[in-house]
């Protein structure tokens, strides 16, 4: 017979609470030190398990994308704004990270050798999902290739608005999604820079410099898009009486 879970078993907490090793302690750190670096990893734990959720909501998207069913659509809305809101918690995790004190964050830093969040595979990942100025990832792709599919124009989506219903979700629900990463990327930006300043980071990269030149905003046709909706209502307007 099988046994029934409990909330310890159901979530393997044995297992996951002592996933977590401070090196420092090894050393005989000052027991402050110690925690400060047990934040450090919990922090980027929890990271990677929020892009696993990211990466996994995203992946059904473009699943949904590629058959434009009228169900599969409304989930890809609640999956895309789910998706924008764990973005939302990346950045206010950065947000807690800046309670790291300097002084321990010094200390165990060596420790570290050449691991990096840089070495992240699923934040390249959701680089390749997401795209930029200079490469559209596979996200916005199969959305456009979903309205082929089913004979829509983007531009007319944008154009018309709320008037175009559950993809005009979609559309926003995509440009939250944009948004939430843009902040995450300029909030670690912010971080480094507070904790390094301009010192190299430990994977061998430029450090700040190398982040800002990542940090850019995914889904540049949709915001060309907007901003020429805006110009035309904005000369409409202007023709008023």
């Amino acid at each position: 017979m099988r046994t029934e879970p409990t909330y310890a078993s159901y979530l393997r907490l044995d297992e996951l609470l002592t996933l977590q090793e401070p090196r420092s302690a090894e050393e005989g750190a000052d027991l402050t030190t110690v925690r400060s670096e047990q934040f450090f990893i919990v922090s980027h734990q929890t990271c990677e398990l929020w892009l696993k959720q990211i990466l996994g909501d995203l992946a059904a998207v473009e699943g949904h994308f590629l058959t434009m069913s009228a169900g599969g659509i409304e989930r890809s809305v609640d999956l895309l704004y789910r998706a924008g809101e764990l973005l939302r918690l990346l950045r206010e995790q950065l947000v807690a990270l800046e309670r790291l004190p300097l002084e321990d964050f010094a200390h165990f830093r060596r420790y570290l050798g050449t691991a990096s969040g840089a070495q992240s595979s699923q934040s390249h990942r959701l680089e390749g999902v997401l795209g930029d100025a200079r490469r559209p990832g596979s996200l916005f792709p199969a959305f456009r290739t979903g309205l082929d599919h089913i004979g829509v124009d983007l531009e007319e989506i944008v154009e018309a608005g709320v008037e175009a219903g559950s993809l005009h979700r979609v559309v926003e629900a995509m440009l939250q999604v944009g948004s939430g990463y843009f902040q995450w990327k300029i909030g670690h930006i912010g971080l480094v820079t507070k904790m390094i300043g301009e010192q190299r980071g430990t994977a061998g990269t430029s450090g700040a410099a190398y982040l800002m030149d990542r940090a850019t905003m995914p889904f540049t046709e949709l915001h060309e898009l907007r901003g020429k909706m805006h110009e035309r209502r904005q000369k409409q307007t202007s023709r008023l009486p």
